[in-house]
């Protein structure tokens, strides 16, 4: 089931560990996986720039909606309602969730400020979770 469509998103510049190169899946150059680093926890790095969130401790400002190409390119960041954000562990329904060294969501009952909702996730696989405050 998805949520995004009562996502409240903004965007901001992209630094360089978001702006990645990803281009079409199999030519020459693409990044593998073609992902890039879509549906990961950012945080503010710089005045309206946001960087891949590397802890659990991190100021999570929301998550990545895009492919941001290249550094300062748009990053269109979800900050209010549900999104999906790649897994980098077990998740159940209803676990508090913060990101890990990668951005990914990990439980984490003491630091986490999103709330996963949908069924139970591994590790590379979409949750849907939705801030707590």
């Amino acid at each position: 089931m998805s949520y995004e469509e009562s996502l409240k998103s903004i965007s901001l510049d992209a630094d360089a560990s978001l702006g990645i190169y990803t281009g079409v899946p199999g030519q020459p150059g693409s990044a593998v996986p073609n992902s890039g680093m879509m549906y990961r926890f950012v945080k503010i790095t710089g005045a309206h720039q946001v960087g891949l969130c590397t802890g659990a401790t991190d100021r999570t400002v929301g998550i990545l909606q895009n492919k941001p190409q290249q550094p300062g390119a748009a990053a269109t960041v979800g900050i209010f309602g549900v999104s999906n954000v790649v897994a980098g562990g077990a998740i159940a329904a209803g676990d508090l969730v913060a990101p890990d060294a990668t951005g990914r969501a990990v439980t984490d009952a003491a630091n986490g400020k999103f709330q996963a909702i949908g069924i139970a996730a591994g590790a590379g696989e979409l949750v849907p979770v939705l801030r707590v405050l």
